[in-house]
């Protein structure tokens, strides 16, 4: 039996009734789609992932990747392999591909559904097969001649990796080393170490374009002055793609990590047995500005493979609570002889599923609503229409959050309510839990921590926009907040700490700008963004969970098959309202009595 259970009832209920994603089918750049095919494809996606790609999920993890020191090549086991050929195949990969080279064009809301069912399967295949997507940002920014490798990468299944962080700069990108000299034909030779560079080898793919930050001789400090090269593994023949020598860029390390262990995360030498040869993506020295399209989609990719993950723990949990049989009814504890009951009968259990219930139906609405943002940027360009600034600012607001937040909250809760469900038997590997706890603890990591994350959100997405997008979301929910009707005072609820975030947002700006005088005090932002984002998340998934119960209200008058599905989704609304909304108050009182006293403490003292 497959480990994973997808949960595409909900994952239509967000896309057709909750963000009508329907009205945009049929039309512009998606007039080949209508609902009717949206639908089969998810439907085949799904059957799909609980079975092909579900398949090798077990073995992938205990057998992981098998490095040869000496050639720097790495092997994968048979059945994942199979996994990820299925999907290839079977031609998935159209969704990710520019148009112009044999892609399909899908609305984004339909391509993260899609994504999501893989992810949360076998996420590993979806990292692997990132090549396509990486392929888009070639044909993206390549010249004439670079568009030949983006098409070669797509008609020969190439993969792909992104190179940024090194062994002594981590995080900081702009420290790092990696040096990139002009030869007289115009290549580059790339010389320097990378680290944690994700799918580094292995022999899924005949070969592999590296997208390498380096630095150019004599460029100035900083992610200014770096620059992105491709570097193949092989050298090819730019007709052809008939593969020459190999290259300069070699796996000298594969990690040994907590989880998430057929994908290869490796440390890469660049030069040092024979030359790394690269070409300047573009004939452009602007490598963090095109090597951010690439963040962009992989922050969006982390996020739903979080909530995927969490998703389908919740499904195990559920599925096991039904039918594990332990003690007695708390109501009739006294008698001993009393019947033994499923679990899901204890109180404590119940509301353990409902948190997980609720998280994840949340933000799946959130990584949807998002992708829903950015079919309105595709469409709006399509168009020329004038409010293109308007949702790239918001999809630039979301980010933070389906990355940050979404990761965050699905790794705690994998551990603490998912895994806790099966008691002992959660901590072993006769359940598939242990593995998603284990996997899924990559997410706050990577793509920039959580706290990196809460950075970007306020200074980048807040201060730098001018507040501009958080106010457009804050009046989009407001407006919600004030409609009343059968859910009016979990409404007003949501209003009240919309408000308390709205505060939260005025003491992080004035900290903010007292550090204009006071360097010092820029430290009680710093102390308190993670907790901001936070915040705004969980007001986002309130008002996302609330819009899902007045459309189950209002169609509970006929509900058909949908009763308990429409009961679910109010119950789970007034739940989250009730038991988390609260926290939001305590989280602006600690915030508000911040005087970044844990700044002065001195280090001897940790």
């Amino acid at each position: 039996m497959s480990h994973y259970i997808s949960n595409l009832r909900d994952i239509e209920f967000c896309l057709y009734d909750l963000l009508g994603q329907e009205k945009i089918l049929g039309t512009s750049i998606y007039a080949d789609i209508d609902r009717e095919t949206a639908m089969g494809m998810l439907e085949e996606v799904k059957r799909m992932a609980e079975n092909d790609l579900a398949a090798s999920f077990v073995e992938g993890d205990r057998v992981g990747t098998v490095f040869n020191k000496e050639t720097g090549d790495i092997k994968l086991p048979a059945s994942f392999i199979k996994s990820y050929r299925t999907y290839m195949d079977n031609e998935w990969w159209r969704i990710d591909a520019p148009v112009e080279l044999g892609g399909t064009s899908i609305p984004a809301s339909l391509r993260w559904a899609i994504a999501e069912m893989i992810l949360g399967s076998n996420p590993s295949i979806h990292i692997y097969a990132s090549g396509t997507a990486f392929a888009h940002v070639a044909h993206m920014f390549g010249t004439p001649e670079q568009l030949k490798i983006a098409k070669l990468m797509i008609d020969r299944d190439w993969g792909a990796t992104m190179q940024l962080t090194e062994p002594d700069a981590g995080s900081d990108v702009g420290a790092g080393r990696s040096k990139a000299v002009q030869q007289p034909d115009g290549t580059w030779h790339i010389t320097g170490t990378k680290r944690f560079i994700t799918s580094g080898d292995s022999d899924l793919n005949e070969n592999i374009i590296h997208f390498v930050l380096a630095r150019p001789e004599g460029a100035g400090p900083g992610t200014k002055g770096l620059s992105l090269f491709l570097v193949p593994k092989f050298m090819f023949d730019f007709e052809t793609g008939a593969l020459g020598k190999r290259n300069g860029a070699y796996v000298t390390n594969v990690e040994h990590k907590m989880g998430l262990n057929v994908s290869a995360t490796c440390e890469m030498n660049l030069g040092e047995k024979e030359p790394a040869v690269g070409y300047l993506l573009g004939e452009d020295h602007n490598g963090i500005a095109q090597m951010f399209k690439i963040i962009e989609y992989a922050r969006m990719m982390v996020g739903t493979k979080a909530i995927a993950t969490l998703s389908a723990g919740y499904q195990q949990a559920l599925a096991y609570a039904k039918v594990r049989v332990q003690g007695g009814d708390m109501k009739t504890m006294a008698d001993k002889a009393s019947p033994r009951v499923t679990i899901i009968h204890h109180p404590d259990v119940r509301r353990s599923l409902m948190v997980q219930k609720s998280y994840s139906e949340g933000m799946r609405a959130l990584v949807l609503y998002t992708a829903s943002i950015q079919d309105q940027i595709a469409l709006a360009r399509a168009a020329n229409d004038e409010k293109l600034s308007d949702w790239e600012a918001l999809n630039d607001l979301l980010l933070p959050i389906v990355k940050g937040y979404g990761s965050e909250k699905s790794w705690v809760l994998l551990g603490t309510e998912s895994l806790q469900t099966f008691g002992g038997s959660g901590f072993t590997q006769d359940w598939p839990l242990e593995q998603y706890v284990r996997d899924a603890k990559i997410d706050t990591l990577y793509e920039g921590t959580t706290a990196i994350q809460g950075l970007d959100f306020f200074f980048r997405k807040i201060v730098k926009d001018g507040g501009r997008a958080l106010t457009l979301l804050a009046k989009e929910i407001g407006t919600f907040a004030s409609t009343g009707g059968e859910l009016a005072a979990e409404k007003a609820a949501l209003a009240k700490a919309l408000q308390e975030v709205n505060e939260m947002t005025g003491v992080l700006v004035g900290f903010a700008m007292e550090s204009q005088s006071k360097p010092d005090e820029i430290y009680k932002t710093g102390l308190n963004t993670s907790r901001f984002l936070m915040a705004v998340g969980e007001i986002i998934i309130a008002w996302l969970l609330l819009r899902q119960a007045d459309i189950a209200i209002s169609k509970s008058a006929n509900p058909g098959r949908d009763a308990d599905f429409f009961a679910g989704k109010i119950e789970s609304a007034k739940f989250f309202i009730r038991t988390v909304l609260p926290h939001i108050s305590a989280e602006k009182a600690i915030l508000e009595s911040e005087d970044g006293g844990l700044m002065n403490i001195s280090e001897a003292a940790f």
